[in-house]
């Protein structure tokens, strides 16, 4: 199973497909400037020569679209069509309270993404465009969110509210969160397989 990895910002798009039986990389890139004028698409096969383009991407659809011819041309492609890249994992910074876990995206979780917009407008608005232009060229590929603030959801109400009124938590969700949980979940599991004990067993400062 190939899944291809997005993160996405303002105006650039990462990218890396993996194949998550073998956990390989099997490409991976990076489109900049989408939207502003010298664009630019840089894309790696793993194992062979990093190529550099420019290319006009007005929009994120447009540079997802050159993703996917990048990815399954004949010269430097690691598939042959579309049809072998299974799901599209995206990565999107903010869940508010939300979501715990990583979820199938449908027009629900849709929603309550852009309900987080506030929270985070720098960057889920961008997440959202991601998305929505995966959707578009890739309508029968099943999206998975995978949320920053999700690993933290744990925290304890006392841990998580700061010492201000109360009134701009319940009105604005002033809150601490946590982020980069994708990173402290990878990390701290990493550390404690090199240790040969489970996390659950071991305090770790992240």
């Amino acid at each position: 199973m190939n899944i291809l990895v997005i993160n996405c910002g303002s105006s650039s798009l990462k990218y890396q497909l993996i194949n998550s039986k073998s956990e390989e990389v099997l490409a991976k890139g990076l489109c900049e400037r989408i939207g502003i004028s010298g664009g630019a698409i840089t894309h790696q096969p793993v194992g062979k020569v990093k190529i550099t383009e420019e290319l006009d991407m007005p929009n994120h659809t447009v540079a997802v679209a050159a993703v996917i011819a990048k990815l399954t041309d004949k010269e430097v492609g690691v598939v042959t069509s579309l049809d072998e890249i299974n799901a599209v994992g995206h990565r999107i910074v903010h869940g508010g309270e939300k979501f715990a876990g990583s979820v199938l995206i449908d027009d629900e979780v849709l929603k309550a993404i852009e309900a987080c917009n506030d929270l985070a407008p720098l960057h889920n608005p961008a997440n959202l465009i991601g998305i929505n232009s995966c959707r578009e060229i890739m309508p029968e590929v099943p999206m998975v969110g995978v949320f920053d603030t999700a690993f933290h959801q744990t925290m304890p109400k006392k841990a998580y509210l700061y010492g201000l009124p109360y009134e701009y938590y319940e009105k604005y969700r002033v809150r601490r969160y946590g982020f980069h949980g994708t990173s402290h979940d990878f990390v701290s599991s990493r550390a404690a397989e090199l240790m040969g004990k489970t996390r659950e067993d071991l305090n770790i400062i992240v």
